[in-house]
């Protein structure tokens, strides 16, 4: 099995994330630079977080148009996994592959802070692993992380059971106070129809040794390995 992470200018959780999926779950990783243009025998692709291009047109535009973004659509379009994480959500977004789009925070500040998420679909190759309903807790970094899609279309992520993770509080409940950015429906992430790609602005490699204060992102990434070796 082999993972991709995709360096883009401006990317800065590249690094976690490859010691994350080669030296704590065992996936045979590689960097894959944005002006690449092949994505070949990868069982999993992730866009990493940071500030792509510099965020200066905004977050994630100019990254979906770099020349790997069309494998890394291939690739989904052919039902390998694709991960994108805070920046990678938005370039998700930005390129298509994800509907909506990723507008600025509420309170227009930059929020480093954790979180709690309810887990709303556990039926993903992502998300196995938890439980449906269960609580799980990650730490966010954005300014530009409010989840936006019109009426029709949340109903259709509502109907299509896309949404999965919301924001929440220690209980469960999601109330204003919870929701950190503002997003709609209280997302926090959501997959495609196909469920082979997902997008969430929390960061779950952030999160998988207990010395960074928690190890709830670990499943994402343990999931995936073991739907991925099946």
């Amino acid at each position: 099995m082999r993972a991709a992470v995709v360096v883009f200018p401006g990317s800065n959780c590249d690094h976690d994330l490859f010691w994350v999926l080669n030296d704590i779950v065992g996936l045979n990783t590689a960097y894959v630079w944005h002006e690449d243009t092949k994505l070949v025998d990868f069982d999993l692709i992730v866009l990493p977080g940071g500030f792509s291009y510099g965020d200066y047109l905004r977050s994630g535009a100019i990254a979906a148009r770099s020349p790997i973004m069309d494998a890394v659509r291939d690739a989904a379009e052919k039902g390998r996994a694709v991960i994108g994480i805070c920046n990678g959500f938005q370039i998700l977004t930005e390129a298509g592959l994800l509907p909506g789009a990723l507008l600025p925070n509420i309170n227009l500040r930059f929020i480093s802070t954790w979180v709690y998420m309810r887990v709303e679909n556990n039926s993903t190759v992502f998300t196995h692993k938890y439980r449906k309903g269960e609580i799980i807790r990650m730490p966010i970094a954005h300014a530009e992380g409010r989840y936006y899609v019109d009426n029709g279309a949340l109903t259709e992520l509502q109907r299509n059971g896309q949404i999965v993770f919301r924001y929440s509080d220690a209980e469960g409940n999601s109330v204003d106070y919870c929701n950190p950015n503002g997003s709609i429906d209280f997302i926090a992430g959501i997959c495609n129809r196909a469920g082979n790609v997902l997008g969430l602005m929390p960061h779950p490699e952030r999160c998988c040794e207990r010395s960074l204060g928690g190890v709830d992102g670990l499943r994402v990434f343990t999931s995936l390995v073991q739907c991925l070796s099946s």
